[in-house]
């Protein structure tokens, strides 16, 4: 029941804090309950998943709504493959509770701890040229609308929503059910290690195409990248597989987290040492080389907290626009010592997907939590705008609607069914009404769907 007393709520990075009154509904039929007399009432309503999204997507003085009690798989088909997942589960608890069942997702990111309805909602990906982001993986939604009814979207039934759905921001309705297209949970052979960007560059293609997964970063002012290449296996888990993600998991947060710390707040105060602390970054990189089941593949830990801004751009395009990132940040100097992130996406047909239409590279730029990061992330993000990139949803941006209506076909169609799903715009905060519900009329339906990537 709505009418408590507000919260605090910020998000994982500290870019993002408000008072509201939070809301952890403990059923489904709690659920509709909820957004229904938030409706009645007149209330302004946001889904809070685990705070890993640096835009104020979730930012509200209102209500926020948390699916944490909403979580588990709900059924399993292993004649179709897939699973049905209530929407407040973690990444990292369905790759367990699929695993159980021989199963898994074909793909995910490095982090585990979203939502699987937040992580499908802003573009979450993982990497690989045959592969699209999460929500390409997603084949039925039951959603809770405005008017409190549920209401069950996929390619077949209600396909339009189905599709602005699938990446939507949570401006369409409350996600309750995620039904997902599963794959049998067969063993990763991952490997890792310091390359040189030259042969990294050089091989790039070769690399894309015969790896199923593979992604690098490179680190500022070293010619250095680590690199990574994740491919199935006709090997088992090894039996030591335990104790040998055990020493990973504490390698990595023992080096990989806290060194890593203690090197990033040594630059925090003396920003000089930017380039420094980025080669002593890059030598030390460890050689990796594991079998695992996916979902423990995928997943690093990530503990040292920074800021992001993330581009897709067209897959082509990666090496000019990495050479360009490079001179700038040696033109400029910036104080920024995290690698540069890339990684590939197939092209999707998802309206709001980065990737739609295209298949994609992902550059990503962090910069440490307490350091100044708007001058380095403007001038990054002045190089995306030049190869037609489009930002992941989640990371930060300065894109205004009426440019992100250029780089999306189906742009003014996802805003005409959401102000016919919710025209008090009950799901809107500040944010996302500047997006989508800014005071200019909606021209007339697309002719034109895209190309639809099969």
């Amino acid at each position: 029941m709505i009418g408590g007393e507000k919260a605090s709520w910020r998000n994982w990075s500290g870019t993002v804090a408000c008072r509201a009154e939070i809301i952890r509904p403990a059923s489904l039929e709690e659920l509709v309950r909820t957004v229904a007399e938030c409706a009645r009432a007149g209330r302004h309503l946001r889904v809070a998943g685990a705070g890993h999204s640096f835009t104020p997507l979730v930012e509200s003085d209102d209500v926020l709504l948390s699916l944490d009690h909403l979580q588990g798989l709900e059924k399993v088909d292993h004649e179709r493959g897939t699973a049905v997942v209530l929407a407040g589960t973690r990444l990292g608890r369905l790759g367990e509770l699929l695993l159980a069942h021989g199963l898994a997702q074909e793909n995910l990111g490095d982090i585990d701890v979203q939502s699987i309805a937040g992580a499908i909602s802003t573009g979450t990906h993982g990497t690989g040229i045959r592969f699209g982001s999460l929500a390409t993986q997603v084949v039925g939604l039951t959603l809770v609308t405005a008017s409190g009814d549920l209401v069950e979207c996929s390619a077949e039934e209600n396909c339009d929503l189905f599709k602005a759905a699938q990446v939507s921001l949570g401006a369409l309705g409350v996600i309750a059910k995620v039904t997902l297209r599963v794959v049998p949970a067969r063993p990763l052979h991952y490997i890792g290690r310091r390359a040189s960007l030259q042969e990294c560059l050089d091989n790039l293609e070769r690399y894309r195409e015969e790896n199923e997964h593979f992604e690098f970063f490179w680190f500022p002012y070293t010619p250095w990248v680590q690199a990574k290449w994740i491919n199935t296996t006709a090997e088992a888990v090894p039996e030591s597989s335990r104790w040998g993600r055990l020493w990973s998991n504490v390698n990595q947060l023992v080096l990989e987290n806290g060194v890593f710390w203690l090197l990033s707040e040594a630059n925090r105060l003396v920003p000089a040492l930017s380039a420094t602390v980025s080669r002593i970054s890059a030598l030390g990189v460890a050689s990796v080389d594991e079998i695992d089941y996916p979902h423990r593949i995928f997943a690093t830990p990530r503990l040292v907290r920074f800021v992001e801004m993330e581009y897709s751009i067209p897959a082509a395009q990666l090496r000019p626009v990495l050479e360009e990132i490079r001179a700038c940040i040696e033109e400029h100097r910036f104080k920024v010592h995290f690698p540069v992130e890339c990684r590939f996406v197939r092209g999707d047909d998802i309206w709001l997907s980065p990737a739609y239409g295209r298949d994609s590279a992902y550059v990503a730029v962090h910069m440490y939590k307490g350091m100044e990061y708007k001058p380095y992330f403007r001038h990054v993000e002045a190089i995306f705008r030049r190869y037609e990139g489009r930002p992941h949803w989640g990371k930060i941006h300065t894109r205004r609607p009426d440019e992100l209506a250029a780089l999306y076909p189906r742009w003014h169609d996802f805003r005409r069914l959401r102000a016919q799903l919710d025209p008090q715009g009950i799901f809107l905060n500040a944010y996302l009404r500047e997006l989508f519900a800014a005071d200019e009329p909606l021209p007339a339906p697309t002719s034109q769907p895209g190309r639809d990537i099969s």
